[in-house]
């Protein structure tokens, strides 16, 4: 008999999870509580595959700066001050992670690495359109302390196996002739690439779904509960209850996974840290000239900025620590729409769509992958800013620990 798995969340997490299950010849059913895939937060990210971003957070340069802006409502990183049990206990994680942090910093390059393969695969093999592009990721520096940070982090970067080169003023305008201001230098990434990850995750879906994946939108998972034979999933949809009983279920569900694992017995401490990101359409000749085509990432900004197709640049940054607040606020978005106006005076931002997401970010920033307690239950979740790069190589992961502990044909 067929062994059946139930994976909890559409985003780009659950559904590559599902295609890897799928491929190894598993009954897969996907819960997702929106209409469609990838509604959240694989809706508008910064469209980066990005291994050259694999350095993690944890340093003490970070904390200070979260207290420093912590005032700031403009500030790259906000720590709103309101305490919350949860917000102090991932605070504490955090810090108590410095010590792990280049350890974790060549880890995530190296999964990054794994991605890429599965992830292009995958998109070939479906016809999937995403916008990709491979150009590669251009690393901006304009101070000198930031630029020998960077440094460092690409000694760390390439002890996990990716290759990011020292470029100087003259070289960063020949990669990318549409920067502007001062430089003091930078790291370009060949290798990377970006592409619109609403797209592919919608994409892989219907592939999915080609192929035998049951996916179940609208669908809001109200309770899990381990039975004798597996896992009974209860979702509710248009007001009805709907109960199916699983041989297993992987947890992809984002920031709602820390709640679905406590209630299994498991700590997953997924914080959501919201990021925002502003879309912004280039209607005419001189915006599309004038907007770069080579994929940004601005450390001192901490703005990322990727060209989607001819017509849209997306520009994503921030990080917000204000728990499960999904509002759109005007001055998070204005830094976004400033940084495109100094950098890029020629582009049109009349139209500039903002949206903002909830990373689900473990304190290590190191993703969930793997068991809990029960031998039924998996996850894979916490992916944090590197959703988009890291998620084929999870997806794999998981799949294989679904695998080692229910092979997909039972007796």
């Amino acid at each position: 008999m067929v062994q059946t798995i139930a994976v909890i969340g559409g985003g780009i997490t659950g559904v590559t999870t599902a295609y890897a299950l799928m491929l190894r010849g598993y009954a897969v059913t996907v819960f997702e509580r929106h209409r469609y895939a990838a509604m959240e937060t694989s809706f508008a990210n910064a469209g980066q595959i990005s291994a050259c971003n694999a350095e993690v957070w944890n340093r003490t340069a970070t904390v200070l700066n979260g207290i420093k802006w912590m005032l700031r409502k403009d500030a790259p990183l906000l720590i709103h001050p309101q305490p919350t049990w949860h917000k102090l206990s991932w605070l504490a994680e955090f810090v108590a992670s410095i010590p792990h942090y280049e350890a974790n910093t060549i880890s995530t390059a190296r999964l990054a690495l794994k991605a890429r393969e599965h992830l292009f695969a995958w998109a070939e093999a479906e016809g999937i359109d995403f916008d990709l592009r491979t150009r590669g990721i251009l690393h901006v520096y304009r101070d000198a302390a930031g630029f020998a940070h960077g440094q460092e982090v690409s000694k760390l970067l390439l002890r996990g196996g990716v290759v990011r080169h020292t470029v100087g003023p003259a070289e960063m305008r020949a990669i990318e002739p549409a920067i502007s201001g001062d430089l003091v230098g930078g790291f370009y990434t060949p290798d990377d690439s970006t592409g619109d990850i609403h797209q592919y995750t919608v994409g892989l879906a219907a592939a999915a779904q080609r192929k035998g994946v049951q996916l179940h939108f609208d669908h809001a998972v109200q309770s899990l509960t381990p039975t004798q034979a597996g896992i009974r999933v209860r979702t509710l949809c248009d007001g009805a209850a709907y109960d199916a009983e699983f041989n297993a279920v992987v947890i992809c569900a984002g920031v709602a996974s820390r709640a679905l694992a406590a209630s299994l017995g498991d700590r997953v401490n997924v914080y959501p840290v919201k990021g925002y990101s502003i879309t912004v359409d280039l209607p005419d000749q001189a915006s599309r000239a004038a907007a770069p085509v080579v994929s940004l990432l601005d450390d001192r900004a901490r703005v990322a900025c990727s060209r989607l197709g001819e017509r849209r640049l997306r520009v994503a940054g921030t990080a917000e620590f204000n728990g499960e607040d999904r509002d759109i606020r005007a001055s998070r978005i204005q830094p976004l729409v400033g940084w495109v106006r100094q950098n890029f005076p020629a582009v049109n931002t009349r139209h500039a769509i903002p949206w903002a997401g909830l990373r689900p970010m473990m304190p290590n920033l190191m993703p969930r992958v793997g068991p809990g307690q029960r031998p039924s239950v998996f996850y894979n979740t916490g992916h944090g800013h590197l959703g988009w790069t890291l998620a084929a190589a999870t997806a794999e992961l998981v799949a294989d620990a679904v695998q080692g502990a229910h092979p997909p044909a039972a007796a």
